[in-house]
């Protein structure tokens, strides 16, 4: 049995976290984060898709690849250290030297993540003191981990954390995470940093795989903007702490286990596709029917990243048209005569269209039903039984407003 507790990062057994304000752009409030496991951890990682990929993310493939276990994790915001060439990849090595230094840790145990503006150099003695700094308050309460899924903000308007325990074995084990996200957000991962912790005992290879397939329904299936960041990172540490017996194959436990994890990285990224900027909506888009799951996450794809259907949800508008046309241009093939939709909320469900026409609703009913925060279009093709589900929100004036003084 899965349920939802209380938490995030720290929320695991052996999992401390720590934040501070090292001024690096933000003034009166924290933007450095530390995640801290006092035992070495089994780490798995993907990344950007974006050719474009910061010193982070470099630096990070480089190390969930490599033999040495994970320990530590320091992040920052306001700056994302992307096109800083040579000196960029340094300051990677000097922040990994600084937690080393700080922790006693080896230096290849800890990776790093930044995001905020690109192309400016990271003020590595602000970067330096915040580790220190961070090093000397670790602490394994739940407002701690909190604290730290605050400091990585940039644009997010709200935290994002969440944690889950699961039997495995008979033990009981814990995975919790934080991210941060709200613009540069597009499927095949986006502005987004994601650090998951657990306790349980599984083998590295198994991990990667466990991570590595659950974003493809989870991270890789949402948008805002359509705007591919070159930060994009998630990063998945156990411990082993929980104490079960450690998953070496794909049995009972490993599904168990991916279903948890599955839970924590389809909440965290509803979470940031519901906080887009500016937005005041999220927008779950459900492909029913499909003859398979790749022609069914095309079509779910094709509609959250619809700006004119994005703008219609803004304005509380049931054009069902720009649906059927954001899936008539997704390059997958269907029927459209044989099209049922359907828009539902907290407000109720209303069928809009069957079998590619418009039924006789009620517009003040749709307009009720897209009002609600949370909004679901609901597309069923009728030619199998693949779905999908993809999510994204409105777009907003707030949005241009947003990015276009984002610098200053």
């Amino acid at each position: 049995m899965i349920k939802r507790i209380e938490g995030g990062v720290t929320a695991a057994k052996g999992f401390k976290a720590a934040s501070c304000a090292a001024g690096i752009k933000y003034e009166g409030r924290q933007d450095m984060a530390l995640i801290y496991s006092e035992v070495p951890c089994r780490q798995a990682g993907t990344f950007t898709s974006n050719i474009v990929k910061a010193a982070p993310v470099k630096w990070d493939q480089q190390q969930v690849k490599g033999s040495v276990p994970a320990q530590a994790v320091v992040v920052n915001a306001g700056i994302a250290n992307a096109c800083t060439g040579k000196e960029g990849m340094d300051y990677c090595r000097q922040t990994a030297q600084a937690a080393s230094e700080a922790l006693s840790i080896p230096p290849e145990a800890v990776l790093v993540a930044s995001t905020g503006v690109i192309g400016r150099q990271l003020p590595m003695d602000r970067i330096k003191a915040g580790v220190k700094e961070m090093a000397g308050c670790l602490s394994g309460t739940l407002a701690a981990g909190e604290a730290a899924s605050r400091a990585i903000m940039t644009t997010d308007t709200k935290n994002k954390q969440v944690a889950v325990e699961v039997e495995l074995s008979g033990k009981r084990a814990v995975i919790g995470g934080m991210c941060k996200g709200s613009g540069m957000i597009h499927p095949n991962m986006c502005t987004m940093l994601s650090f998951v912790t657990t306790d349980a005992a599984i083998s590295k290879e198994l991990l990667q795989e466990a991570l590595r397939e659950d974003i493809k329904d989870t991270y890789n299936m949402i948008s805002v903007d359509g705007d591919t960041s070159t930060n994009d990172t998630v990063l998945l540490l156990a411990n082993g702490l929980a104490g079960n017996k450690e998953i070496t194959k794909k049995d009972g436990d490993y599904r168990e286990f991916l279903k948890a994890l599955n839970l924590v990285n389809e909440t965290l990224a509803k979470m940031m596709a519901g906080d887009g900027e500016g937005c005041t909506a999220l927008f779950e888009v459900k492909i029913l029917g499909a003859e398979s799951k790749e022609q069914a996450v095309a079509l779910a794809k094709s509609v959250i990243t619809s700006n004119l259907t994005k703008a219609a949800i803004f304005g509380h508008d049931a054009n069902w048209g720009r649906i059927l046309c954001a899936m008539g241009y997704s390059g997958a093939r269907f029927d459209p005569e044989k099209v049922d939709l359907f828009f539902e909320s907290a407000a109720g469900k209303l069928q809009i269209i069957q079998d590619g026409v418009a039924t006789d609703y009620s517009e003040e009913t749709a307009t009720e039903i897209l009002s609600c925060p949370e909004v679901t279009a609901v597309a069923d093709i009728k030619m199998g039984e693949a779905s999908a589900t993809a999510w994204g929100c409105d777009l907003t004036y707030d949005y241009v407003k947003i990015n276009a003084d984002y610098r200053s």
